[in-house]
């Protein structure tokens, strides 16, 4: 049986690896000239499912209200009349209550614990060196920052997540490269959360899906999703160069999973399939590490500013920013001085944050956090988007969830593995009736 993925991400290209295995012929589609080029390029790089949280929190609107006018802020709004926004925001903050947030963290936690053993099945069957690292410290400059985390604290002793809530000596001593300067009120290490580069596993792990058999079609748009009277699903596609005559104008299977990110909503909407998926702009700064004994060991969160520093080899990523409310991915100066800011406040002599390299993307941002994986109303359509900043973290466990669950429509093994509950269109009544 023939599955169309639409999206050549580390989602797309994860679903793409999984359908083969269990049996599919797979055809990946994707505008850009290789893998992982947008949303999944300039990422934190952070695999931590003790630390994944929904962006709707209590307090979160608080904050906004706070940073508002602040030169510095980890969140931003910028009012616009786009009625798309503004349902999305009335949704979200119904997210924000505390039953919301915990039921939301859950399911995303569950997902990500998943996605982490996956991730480790395939990287040791596979052999993939993607610069990973192991642990994962969140720094807490203010007490009222560490108040703030109490929520989810709680949850990580609940469900026996290893943590430990540490001072700022302690914090110095599993990175000694923290400047003694910078305010520091304590912090969290989750040592068993990791970080490595995605956009490196993403590329490595196409090449081990086209010799398995999956094709990519690059440089390639979606122009519409169109169903057929036989129940099969059609393509259609605007070739980058058409003239050549080589690439095919139309595709149809009777599998399609739409894996584009941001752009996967106006996709579905000619299908009737409204998703609340909105951009949140993120940005990120890449700095060549000029002294290793004054960069961080591995990956780090500083609460206050909500910006990842992550050791990439030989490479530091300063992480961060939600701004909500612009659909340009142009490059605001404010929202860079912040994340070059977190970079020279901890660890000043590690680079030339000058020379840094910058980066702006749109995370795909469902209302309530969690993503939407498996099948819709109309037949053989399935999604697999909506994972906001925490693609990376969730990629493996939703291409596996995504396959199982196709594969068990067809009467083949045994479906998911974990619990799905929350974690399908259904949520959305997107699913089949």
């Amino acid at each position: 049986m023939h599955a169309i993925v639409i999206g050549a991400g580390v989602i797309g290209v994860c679903s793409a690896w999984y359908l083969r295995e269990a049996g599919f012929e797979v055809t990946v589609i994707d505008r850009r000239p290789t893998p992982a080029q947008e949303t999944s390029f300039g990422n934190a790089g952070v695999i931590a499912p003790g630390y994944v949280t929904p962006w709707a929190a209590p307090g979160m609107p608080a904050k906004i209200l706070r940073t508002l006018f602040a030169s510095a802020s980890p969140v931003v709004f910028r009012p616009s009349a786009d009625p798309a926004m503004w349902r999305w925001i009335a949704r979200w903050l119904g997210e924000t209550r505390l039953s919301r947030y915990r039921v939301n963290k859950l399911r995303m936690q569950r997902l990500a614990f998943y996605s982490r053993t996956c991730l480790h099945e395939l990287r040791d069957r596979l052999g993939i060196d993607y610069e990973q690292s192991r642990g994962y410290l969140q720094l807490f400059r203010t007490e009222r920052d560490l108040a703030m985390a109490q929520p989810a604290l709680a949850l990580l002793r609940e469900n026996g997540v290893a943590h430990q809530l540490l001072d700022a000596a302690a914090c110095r001593t599993i990175e000694p490269g923290l400047a003694a300067g910078t305010p520091l009120a304590g912090g969290l290490h989750l040592p068993e959360d990791e970080s490595g580069n995605c956009p490196m596993f993403t590329r490595r792990l196409r090449q081990h899906a086209e010799a398995a058999g999956v094709r990519f079609l690059m440089e390639t748009t979606v122009q519409r999703i169109e169903v057929q009277t036989d129940g099969r699903i059609t393509v259609q596609l605007r070739p980058a160069e058409p003239a050549q005559g080589t690439e095919p104008h139309a595709l149809t299977a009777e599998r399609v999973a739409v894996c584009a990110g941001v752009d996967s909503a106006a996709l579905l909407r000619p299908l009737g399939l409204r998703v609340p998926l909105y951009p949140v702009k993120g940005y990120s700064a890449t700095v060549f590490v000029r002294d290793p004994l004054q960069a961080p060991l591995a990956a780090l969160m500083d609460e206050s500013y909500k910006v990842a520093i992550t050791r990439m080899g030989n490479r530091l990523r300063l992480a961060g920013t939600a701004e909500l409310g612009s659909r340009k991915l142009d490059l605001r100066p404010a929202a860079l001085h912040t994340l070059l800011k977190v970079g020279r406040d901890w660890f000043p002599g590690a680079g030339n944050y000058n020379e840094a390299t910058l980066w702006a993307g749109a995370r795909p941002m469902l209302p309530d956090g969690p993503p939407l994986i498996g099948p819709t109303r109309i037949a053989g359509l399935y999604l697999n988007l909506g994972h906001g900043s925490t693609g990376w973290a969730m990629a493996c466990g939703s291409g596996q969830l995504l396959a199982a669950q196709m594969a068990h429509a067809n009467g083949q093994g045994p479906g998911p593995q974990i619990d799905m509950e929350g974690l399908t269109p259904a949520r959305y009544g997107l699913g089949p009736a």
